[in-house]
């Protein structure tokens, strides 16, 4: 897989990658959400076919976004969104 990626980690905080698609509102939303709290992540676009497949390999999920925090995937924009509302997500991005 060659990533292209963008990194806007702040000091401080762990790595957060997040894999999406250029034509997916989800992940537009999950980026939104970490913006808004003011995590830098690194945004890998598999919207290539052999990119994505790679992904899938890799992680089982057939659907983007998906997004770790450090090591450990997390899943997607309902889980992000889900920790966020259960005030988990502070925590986990410091």
């Amino acid at each position: 897989m060659t990533p292209r990626a963008r990194n806007g980690n702040l000091r401080g905080m762990k790595d957060v990658t997040v894999y999406v698609t250029r034509y997916c509102p989800y992940c537009r939303a999950a980026k939104d959400l970490l913006r808004s709290k003011k995590a830098g992540f690194r945004e890998i676009d598999v919207s290539d076919d052999e990119e994505f497949d790679a992904l899938v390999k890799r992680t089982g999920w057939k659907t983007v976004p998906q997004i770790f925090i450090g090591d450990e995937m997390i899943g997607g924009f309902e889980e992000l969104a889900s920790l966020d509302r259960e005030g988990k997500l502070d925590g986990m991005l410091k």
